[in-house]
């Protein structure tokens, strides 16, 4: 009994050993998007794929500094390469502004639940509502259900993206390629203009008034600074989408990814594993979540 139970503990500890050991990447390419933010391309040595879900994220580490929860922002579909968009704030993602093609990281994951592509996104219109650097991990979502294998599942998707200044835009060209799609409505907006900025003024929430959707057959997905959900939320109720159709991806310090230290509870639900992402019907009651 004992051996058969040591055998089947071992048996799990290989299949899960990517969520506790680091393994060795590689750094593909470096491409600055914006003072604080750049994207990173990485491959796994092992060549193994990351295996990740849109809305996951995993640990990244470097040598002799840190460890730090990172999205992925690129699709599941990649297979053998994955991106990371990075914004410089401590002694881990300083570091990894420092990091050249060639350089080597560690990675452990992915972790957490992602976006519901394919359970409650399923045969439903999809209303994207990204600010900042939460354009990130929507970007693996939206390029999942734009991806021609994956289209069809979907109905009419809409993209709403908000930065606080034109020189923050994330993925410039990924924006301009949904400007000129013509099977999805895109907007953005940026908190204060320039003289060379001829678009939309404002806050994000002045984009949801404008956007025609059914409130009976729509799921909301949403991603940014943590300020701006109390009122995304409230510009939702007003198109009638009830709690259970929307779905937060929530910003904590989660330091372990597999529920252990504590740092991202809320509550009873542990971010790194209940979440990130969560339905608004689940953390409605939780105060500490929004």
């Amino acid at each position: 009994m004992i051996q058969v139970a040591d055998e089947h503990s071992a048996a799990d500890d290989r299949i899960n050993e990517h969520i506790y050991v680091p393994e060795p990447a590689v750094t593909l390419a470096v491409e600055p998007m914006a003072p604080l933010d750049t994207c990173f391309e990485f491959q796994l040595e092992s060549g193994r794929s990351l295996g990740h879900m849109p809305g996951q994220f995993a640990q990244v580490t470097i040598q002799g500094i840190g460890e730090a929860p990172i999205s992925i922002a690129s699709s599941p579909d990649e297979q053998e390469r994955f991106r990371m968009l990075v914004r410089r704030m401590g002694n881990v993602t300083g570091a990894m502004h420092a990091l050249e093609p060639g350089d080597r990281v560690f990675m452990r994951g992915p972790f957490g639940h992602g976006f519901p592509v394919e359970s409650d996104m399923l045969g439903k219109d999809i209303l994207y509502v990204g600010g900042g650097c939460g354009m990130a991990p929507l970007r693996s979502a939206i390029a999942y259900t734009l991806d021609p294998r994956h289209r069809e599942k979907y109905g009419r998707i809409t993209i709403l993206y908000g930065c606080k200044e034109p020189r923050e835009r994330l993925f410039r060209g990924d924006l301009a390629d949904l400007r000129e799609r013509e099977d999805i409505a895109f907007r953005e907006t940026v908190d204060v203009g320039d003289e060379d900025w001829h678009g939309n003024t404002g806050v994000i929430t002045t984009l949801i008034p404008g956007v025609d959707l059914d409130p009976g057959r729509t799921v909301a997905v949403v991603c940014g600074p943590p300020a701006m959900y109390r009122f995304v939320i409230a510009e939702l109720e007003k198109k009638g989408l009830d709690d259970r159709q929307t779905f937060l991806s929530l910003e904590r310090h989660m330091k372990c990814g597999v529920g252990k230290c504590g740092r991202c509870q809320i509550n009873d639900l542990y971010c790194c594993q209940d979440g990130p992402v969560f339905r608004l019907a689940d953390i409605r009651n939780h105060p500490e979540a929004i």
